[in-house]
């Protein structure tokens, strides 16, 4: 089953972590198959929210919400259940300084095409 594991940190906490922790845990998980793909997200700061309302475009800049703790990063991994998905989770290194939100995928792709594929049996 796939997991998205959503690191958030407080940016002011950023310098704790060397990035060469978050790079080795990184190529760890991906030689044994369970990451399938992950990213660091530059600053809050860099940010751009975009919202339709009544036919229109509006956006912000900055995040969609002003919180202590900054969504810094994604690890797309590939987990048996959810302990497995907690474990590798808790090896992320910014889980020293910030938070891993662990959330199973949603194979929407797959539910719709079945309920099509459902839907145009005689």
């Amino acid at each position: 089953m796939k997991y998205l594991c959503l690191v958030y940190l407080d940016e002011k906490r950023l310098n704790e972590l060397p990035d060469e922790d978050c790079v080795a845990y990184d190529a760890a998980i991906r030689a044994s198959g369970q990451c399938l793909a992950s990213e660091a997200l530059e600053s809050v700061q860099t940010a751009t929210t975009v919202r339709i309302r009544n036919g229109k475009v509006a956006i912000t800049d900055g995040p969609f919400a002003e919180t202590k703790e900054q969504l810094a990063g994604f690890y797309m991994i590939d987990a048996g259940d959810l302990n497995e998905a907690i474990r590798i989770a808790s090896g992320i290194p910014p889980a020293r300084v910030g938070c891993i939100e662990v959330r199973p995928i949603r194979p929407i792709r797959d539910t719709v095409a079945a309920a099509q594929q459902h839907k145009n049996k005689p």
